[in-house]
């Protein structure tokens, strides 16, 4: 945290020798000084080189105090700042309208010397701590997005990972379970997924599951749904509020997509590139029955996919 007095203070009043008694006071308790004489330079100088305060005097000619309040106030970059007006009006009702447009004191004339340090050194060590907290509950919260990545994103394909996709299914077939709308489950699977490997190598291998992972989320469009890495070079795609229609549509777009990749693949048996079989289940949820159900059932079609020759999707709604 910066050292209070090493504090930025910029003072605005138009009357010299406040500048004057306000300026020495604050530069023999440590603080650094800039001045203005009225609002308008005050703003620009805000604007080029933002202080840690601003002592701000109300009644000026031209822009007074409130409205040079209230434009620093209005803009993001410096709203934050923290501004003590400092006047000799006795009106509650010109320090109330001073709150309002966003002063956090007031500093009455004539000056006591005691009074204007207390105030500014209270207020600066309360920006700085309010910026200090505000700082580590960033951090904080990106440390937190940062475990939820290691926890539920594979790591290879940055798309959600097992762990997220038992979640999500989990979660999915109890709310619909209550509603009575169909929950629908995809299982892809890479064909001939070791052959590609052992032909181009591990790492061509780990950039086409990366190809695959994007066509699958480009193929996936709806926010509830998810497309998640299920093990290996198998991928799960949840689809709530779908019936077995719907999924057809989307695993026809899922081979389109993996058809626009091209990805060469020499060792298959289907085709001279990448492509992929399909296992297409949809169910109406219920409390009596559990996902394994679903994922059995899509899981049998994946099979049944393969059987029939790879490069093509089943469907199996019997449980």
């Amino acid at each position: 945290m910066k050292a209070l007095n090493n504090g930025l203070i910029l003072i605005v009043d138009d009357n010299p020798t406040n500048l004057s008694v306000l300026s020495r006071t604050l530069k023999s308790a440590g603080f650094n000084i800039r001045v203005a004489i009225d609002g308008e330079s005050a703003i620009e100088l805000v604007n080029c080189e933002p202080p840690d305060l601003i002592l701000l005097d109300v009644q000026m000619e031209a822009l007074d105090g409130f409205e040079t309040c209230s434009i620093l106030k209005a803009n993001p970059a410096t709203q934050k700042i923290p501004i003590i007006f400092i006047t000799a009006l006795a009106d509650p009702q010109a320090k109330i309208k001073g709150f309002a447009v966003g002063a956090v004191d007031y500093i009455t004339k004539p000056f006591y010397e005691a009074e204007v340090i207390a105030r500014v050194s209270v207020h600066l060590q309360l920006s700085f701590l309010t910026r200090t907290v505000t700082e580590q509950a960033i951090a904080l919260q990106k440390a937190n997005q940062e475990l939820q990545n290691l926890i539920y994103i594979d790591s290879l394909t940055q798309i959600a990972n097992r762990r997220q996709f038992d979640t999500c299914i989990e979660r999915e077939w109890r709310r619909l379970a209550r509603e009575q709308a169909p929950l629908a489950l995809i299982l892809c699977d890479v064909d001939y997924f070791k052959k590609y490997n052992d032909c181009y190598g591990h790492i061509a291998g780990d950039i086409c599951l990366q190809s695959i992972a994007k066509a699958l989320m480009r193929a996936v469009t709806r926010p509830a749904d998810l497309v998640a890495r299920y093990g290996g070079e198998e991928f799960g795609i949840i689809l709530p509020n779908t019936n077995t229609e719907g999924a057809i549509r989307v695993a026809e777009r899922i081979q389109a997509e993996i058809e626009q990749l091209q990805i060469l693949h020499s060792q298959s048996e289907v085709s001279a590139y990448v492509t992929v079989s399909l296992g297409i289940s949809s169910q109406l949820p219920h409390r009596e029955m559990s996902t394994e159900k679903l994922i059995a059932a899509a899981d049998r079609a994946l099979y049944c996919a393969k059987q029939q020759g790879r490069n093509t999707y089943c469907i199996c709604d019997r449980f």
